[in-house]
């Protein structure tokens, strides 16, 4: 049964739409009632609010006013709403709901390697173009004194965000170079070699410079076990445990790509190539006692370093050299090129200085232009490419796949990172992206609207040729994997190699487990008697007699584990 009142409202509806008709029609209220007049149509630049935006990060906090996340102008940022002097909060109070939202949202996801890090801006000048040229197509070496923006990101490899940044570790040296053909990257580190050179081992050997599941500890048994039954790596160990291991901040150490990469020319012919920096402030490594006191003391002291010669002016820089050999070279030099483990001596292949580089420019914002740059082997140009080193071609997929993670699939368009040449493709949508999503432009390879495709270089199919099926790869050690830790040994000075029993001994001497000691000893042994018993006697242990096969610079196909990993 209707009530009263709206049995009249009902009325009264129905005699007005019997004489003017039930809306929505013409006439309905609230409706426009005329079309916008010819020529005058409204378009607005939907990248209006993103460039105020920008520009008004950069104005100081007295030339703006509160708002909040939408413009609107906001009193007193710490307000909030309430029902009378003592009542529960308000769910309408979308200012205060606005700021624990951002606030649970602040941090991304660290960096699973590299984590803890410090960076700025600056340039890259070529100094030797004519000898580029004779080896590389990149647009970047083609002219004396051409200079390209770069960013450079230093950092710690294992440790935490939070971590000291003179720990004990090897040091990421990554740059971004913004040429005129697209961004290139050098993933960097301060040293010519790393831990492995079997791609699959990298998970295993990064979990164990980490945290242990338990006991959620460090834990020194982990540590060296990995690097005991993994001998390739005791070069890399003892540049580690080397003075070289705690660097003076991160201005006062050379860096290594570590990787061969290729450089290639415009017929298509090419080189192997390994780039090494050299600081022109001097090599310059605190002691374990130092590097100790500093990291309790100052945890951030590599990167105040960093951040205050540059803001005082005195800017840091690098001379960049080349090392190329041919691919006949390749086929009869000592070391395997392929192999990440194998250093080319400057003996062995001479370095020539191709450019400089210097920073000059401090971050304004360390999260927009640091923590966000995403740096990685696979942004690549014209005349830089890679070569078939195992873990270069892993790192290709794993580090853009690291940065799809922490920072989302369109990474690329974040300021710091996107290239300053127009890009053009077909890769659309995905989460925040923010700079036109390539407009109207066909979504496919349109015959109707056909973008222009650049000319190919050279013909990929006389480029490089494999023969072979697919086969289980791993490395094998043997007796050429110790050729140089011995250089390294014999190249340090009496006082050098005195830092690097006393390093190893005080942090091998902490390994609960008698075998882990002993194995680890024994490889120092195996390596130089005079190291190896040194330590023994330091971590209290007997050594035993290692041996490994001779042969071909890297038994790099095996079908058992035997080999690769000892005792297992």
């Amino acid at each position: 049964m209707l009530s009263t009142p709206f049995r009249l409202l009902f009325a009264a509806v129905w005699a007005a739409t019997t004489v003017r008709g039930w809306y929505p029609g013409q006439d309905a209220p609230g409706l426009a009632r005329d079309t916008a007049p010819p020529g005058q149509a409204y378009t607005f630049a939907l990248d209006t609010g993103f460039n105020v935006q920008e520009q008004t990060s950069s104005e100081a906090a007295p030339d703006v006013e509160l708002t909040l996340d939408n413009g609107a102008p906001y009193p007193h940022p710490f307000e909030y709403e309430r029902i009378g002097a003592n009542g529960p909060l308000l769910l309408q109070d979308t200012h205060l709901l606005e700021v624990f939202g951002s606030f649970d949202r602040e941090r991304i996801p660290e960096r699973v390697v590299h984590a803890r890090g410090a960076g700025a801006h600056g340039y890259f000048e070529v100094t030797n173009a004519d000898f580029c040229k004779n080896y590389t197509m990149m647009d970047m070496l083609s002219e004396n004194g051409l200079r390209t923006p770069i960013t450079m990101r230093f950092s710690t490899v294992g440790g935490e965000s939070g971590s000291p940044d003179e720990a004990r570790d090897p040091r990421g040296f990554a740059m971004k170079f913004r040429t005129r053909k697209g961004i290139v990257d050098f993933v960097m580190n301060n040293t010519p070699v790393f831990f492995i050179r079997d791609p699959s081992k990298f998970p295993h050997f990064i979990h164990t410079q980490k945290r242990h599941p338990s006991s959620h500890l460090r834990d020194k048994d982990m540590f060296w076990d990995y690097l005991g039954s993994n001998p390739e790596s005791l070069y890399q160990v003892m540049r580690l445990f080397s003075d070289l291991g705690t660097p003076y901040g991160f201005r006062h150490m050379d860096a290594w790509t570590g990787h061969t990469y290729r450089w290639v020319k415009q017929d298509g012919t090419w080189s192997y190539v390994k780039l090494y920096a050299q600081t022109m402030q001097g090599i310059q490594n605190f002691t374990n006692a130092d590097a100790n006191a500093i990291a309790g003391s100052n945890p951030d002291f590599a990167t105040q370093d960093l951040y205050e010669a540059i803001q005082n002016g005195t800017y840091p820089g690098w001379t960049l050299y080349a090392q190329v050999l041919s691919p006949q070279a390749a086929q009869t030099f000592k070391y395997n090129v392929l192999d990440l483990t194998k250093d080319w001596g400057f003996d062995d292949v001479a370095p020539v200085e191709i450019g400089k580089f210097y920073l000059t420019q401090n971050p304004t914002n360390y999260f927009a232009e640091i923590e966000q740059a995403a740096f990685s082997p696979s942004n690549m140009v014209d005349g830089w490419a890679p070569s078939a080193d195992p873990v270069l071609q892993a790192r290709l997929f794993s580090y853009p796949d690291t940065h799809r993670y922490r920072l989302g699939v369109n990474h690329k368009q974040i300021p710091v990172n996107a290239p300053i040449n127009p890009v053009a493709n077909f890769e659309r949508d995905g989460r925040m992206n923010v700079n036109g999503n390539q407009g109207s432009r066909p979504v496919y390879m349109s015959t109707l609207s056909k973008m222009k495709l650049p000319p190919r270089l050279y013909n990929d199919e006389e480029h490089q040729q494999w023969t072979g099926g697919a086969v289980a790869a791993l490395a094998a050690v043997n007796e050429i994997d110790f050729d140089w830790p011995r250089r390294f040994w014999n190249g340090l000075s009496e006082q050098d190699q005195q830092n690097l029993i006393s390093n190893v001994v005080g942090h091998l001497g902490a390994a609960p487990t008698y075998s882990v000691r002993q194995r680890m000893a024994s490889l120092f042994y195996h390596a130089n008697a005079t190291l190896g018993q040194a330590i023994a006697d330091g971590v209290g242990v007997k050594v035993v007699d290692l041996t490994f096969p001779d042969g071909p610079t890297w038994f790099n196909v095996t079908k058992t584990p035997v080999g690769s990993t000892l005792d297992y």
